[in-house]
């Protein structure tokens, strides 16, 4: 990938937004002595499916919801992609990577699913901007878009959130400019509230794990939750399209640059 992301400043290190800003503490799974961790209800709806089909706990269909065994149709959403070869690089992600595959939970992950989705990293800003069709974006958003201009990102890890228990994370931490985070000011260009939470989902687990292996996860959380992985210049935004969670079958529709100028290349992902 390389469109969307360029490498950090050396000079002139930003400061980043804070944990007290964002709400990664908030929304973290509540681990607890002796509890083992099991795949909740949203995951083995929307992603078991795609990882393990055969699972007994998979939620083939549901009421009222669009998935059918991980599918629906698709929904286009704007996105800041990842570059993986630069993650793939950090020595620090290399380290962490290497911790979790040594894991007594290690075989309860899809690593098959990490070869498709490298070319698609990504954190969503702001979902479902439209479906089945990709948006019309109009030129006064593009315009706002444009003014916000590059920013520097941190990606931190490793997270597990409250929901969609077994899939894990990375973070992001914006740079704050003149106290603000522009990831707001994106959001507040497409029509969206801030939000708080800007994650890149990278692991899925198949199975429940048992209390040994979800305390070694918590331990593991901890000690990498402070962990620098990657610093990275932030200069364009995805809107991609998919029709799953894991955006395995997923379409660029367009790439929008955080500053005023040429259009990006539109980079191709691999089918």
């Amino acid at each position: 990938m390389s469109d969307g992301a360029g490498p950090a400043a050396r000079e002139n290190p930003a400061a980043f937004s804070s944990d007290d800003e964002l709400g990664y503490l908030r929304s973290r799974t509540p681990f607890a002595d002796g509890v083992p961790l099991t795949l909740d209800e949203p995951y083995r709806l929307a992603h078991l499916p795609l990882v393990s089909p055969a699972h007994p706990g998979v939620i083939a269909r549901k009421d009222g919801r669009f998935y059918d065994m991980g599918r629906h149709p698709t929904v286009f959403s704007l996105v800041l992609p990842i570059d993986e070869a630069a993650l793939a690089a950090s020595a620090a992600f290399a380290r962490l990577d290497a911790e979790i595959r040594r894991a007594p939970f290690a075989a309860k992950i899809a690593w098959d699913i990490l070869p498709r989705r490298a070319d698609r990293l990504h954190a969503t800003l702001c979902g479902t901007i439209s479906t089945v069709e990709a948006p019309v974006i109009d030129a006064r958003t593009r315009e706002a878009v444009s003014r916000i201009g590059s920013f520097t990102v941190e990606i931190r890890g490793l997270f597990s959130g409250n929901i969609n228990r077994g899939r894990l994370y990375l973070r992001l931490y914006p740079e704050r400019r003149d106290g603000t985070n522009p990831i707001h000011a994106i959001q507040t260009a497409f029509g969206r509230q801030p939000s708080d939470l800007y994650l890149v989902g990278l692991y899925n687990l198949v199975d429940d794990l048992d209390a040994e292996e979800t305390a070694v996860l918590a331990a593991l959380i901890e000690r990498w939750w402070n962990e620098p992985l990657l610093r990275f210049e932030a200069t364009g935004l995805w809107v991609l399209g998919a029709r799953d969670d894991l955006v395995l079958d997923a379409d660029l529709a367009e790439v929008l640059p955080l500053h005023a100028g040429p259009a990006l290349s539109m980079p191709r992902l691999r089918p």
